[in-house]
């Protein structure tokens, strides 16, 4: 293994992060660097409140969107460490209404592996074309309708035909939605206190839950544009693969009535994120065991790939997407990296044969999470004598 280019690290980072701010890629953003247990780049630029000249902190508070379901995916590994849930439990054990059904009619058992792996027949209705069949029952993608309760979302959503059988296939999808309930009823408690205990609770992840700890602290979201535009609420916002765009709703997380998002609902700190990933690559304690941790940064789909990469080089762990084949994906990472992403603009990855883990967190959607800047960042990352 070539070792990664170290000495003129900061400086390719930093160039990165300007341009990408001086071009208008990005309102703002914190960006962490460890290796070897050790934080080699930090750095806080560009503004969290571009119209009140609020500048961008370490401890700026980032809706975490899709950040959420890693941090779910250890609760839920948690609990079956415990022996209170297991990996083959069907969803109607814990969940007897949520029956969703197939075209034909056929009901077909749905576990909690499937939940976690996002192999279960569910979708998110951003992937659907304008009026798809979730818009038509009302089904929330977890980011925007506020107010509506999380009964009403799992009706709503099992009233839907499922994409496919099963464990047949995989596809991105409300799957985290569901499993927050599943444990919220394993747990008899509701899922930011089963969270809080068994997560964020032992790793002192003070900013970090499902609300937001300090207003005052929180990013403002802004929507790609030259320049980027303010966020709206509601807002529709276009993204590659989405035929209706992703609807969102910066409000909903302070509504209390919003079903609690087990993949889109948290808020936290670029710090806070740091610590959970960095916890998981120095395998788990105190909140998991090693070969838990092993489970899941390795990959649970067989031969099945994911498809948000333009190749089949990416297979799925539970909480993230696990790189196979690093030479057929053309980038530098090493084979085994685990990562994922958050559509309010934000991407991160452990890299555990460099001993390496990044958190990018912007508020700038959703150029931070899928974009130029992501792709420009890694590289930086890792200079051109990493091995590929």
């Amino acid at each position: 293994m070539t070792p990664i280019d170290d000495e003129n690290l900061s400086h390719r980072i930093t160039a990165v992060v300007d341009g990408a701010l001086a071009e208008n890629l990005l309102v703002g953003a914190v960006v962490l660097v460890a290796r070897d247990g050790r934080v080699v780049y930090r750095r806080a630029a560009g503004l969290a409140d571009r119209e009140n000249g609020r500048p961008m902190r370490d401890d700026t508070i980032f809706r975490y969107s899709s950040l959420t379901k890693p941090i779910v995916a250890a609760a839920a590994m948690a609990l079956i460490e415990q022996g209170r849930l297991r990996l083959d439990d069907t969803v109607t054990r814990w969940l007897p209404d949520f029956r969703p059904l197939l075209p034909d009619g056929e009901e077909t058992p749905i576990t909690v592996r499937h939940l976690l792996t996002h192999t279960a027949g569910l979708t998110y209705g951003f992937f659907q074309e304008t009026n798809g069949s979730y818009q038509g029952a009302g089904v929330s993608d977890g980011l925007a309708e506020p107010g509506l309760s999380m009964n009403d979302e799992l009706r709503r959503l099992a009233s839907v035909p499922l994409c496919y059988r099963p464990g047949t296939a995989w596809g991105y999808s409300l799957a985290m939605d569901v499993l927050g309930e599943v444990l919220a009823r394993v747990a008899g408690a509701p899922l930011p206190d089963v969270v809080e205990r068994l997560v964020c609770g032992p790793l002192h992840l003070q900013d970090t839950g499902f609300a937001v700890r300090d207003p005052d602290r929180l990013a403002i979201p802004y929507v790609d544009g030259q320049p980027p535009r303010r966020m709206s609420d509601p807002d529709s916002v276009p993204m590659m693969g989405s035929d209706s765009g992703i609807r969102f709703s910066p409000s909903r997380i302070f509504d209390q009535r919003s079903f609690t998002s087990g993949g889109a609902g948290m808020a936290g700190t670029a710090g806070d994120l740091l610590t959970f990933l960095e916890t998981m690559r120095l395998g788990g304690h105190p909140i998991l065991k090693s070969d838990t941790v092993q489970q899941m940064m390795s990959n649970q789909i067989n031969a099945l790939r994911i498809n948000v990469e333009l190749t089949p080089a990416w297979g799925f762990g539970f909480g993230g997407a696990v790189l196979i084949d690093p030479e057929l994906a053309g980038i530098p990472q090493a084979k085994g990296t685990w990562k994922w992403g958050g559509v309010y603009g934000h991407h991160w990855y452990v890299d555990p044969v460099h001993r390496l883990t990044v958190v990018a967190m912007t508020n700038t959607a959703v150029e931070g999470m899928t974009g130029i800047f992501p792709d420009a960042l890694m590289r930086a990352v890792y200079g051109a004598s990493a091995t590929r």
